[in-house]
């Protein structure tokens, strides 16, 4: 199973930490599965950017962004070259390394499960 390292993020998770997720697991999935509340607010659809993150390490390891991913993301915070939305991002078998940003564009915020 690849192991997802992800680096300190003041609200989400304040150490960093590293966790486990089947391949063909979302990079969004696997980090709700473990208790790390990344925003989603369009339940996973690929309808926001509130679940954007940078792939540090390990981005070979992931499907390819398909072309209303890439649209989405030219609206994301922050956006960089090594950027997904983690709803779309599916693990394969190698480990990677994730960045969330500091903020989002979400407006609304809401306490999602």
């Amino acid at each position: 199973m690849p192991i997802i390292k992800i680096l300190p993020h003041a609200t989400y998770c304040p150490q960093g930490t590293e966790i486990s997720a089947p391949a063909g697991t979302s990079i969004c999935e696997a980090l709700l599965d473990n208790k790390i509340p990344i925003e989603h607010a369009c339940e996973m659809s690929c309808a926001c950017t509130t679940c954007h993150v940078i792939v540090r390490q390990g981005d070979g390891s992931l499907n390819a962004p398909d072309e209303s991913e890439e649209d989405l993301l030219d609206r994301a915070w922050g956006l960089q070259p090594q950027s997904r939305l983690s709803c779309q991002a599916i693990l394969g078998r190698e480990d990677v390394t994730i960045e969330i940003p500091k903020y989002t564009i979400n407006h609304a915020k809401e306490n999602q499960s």
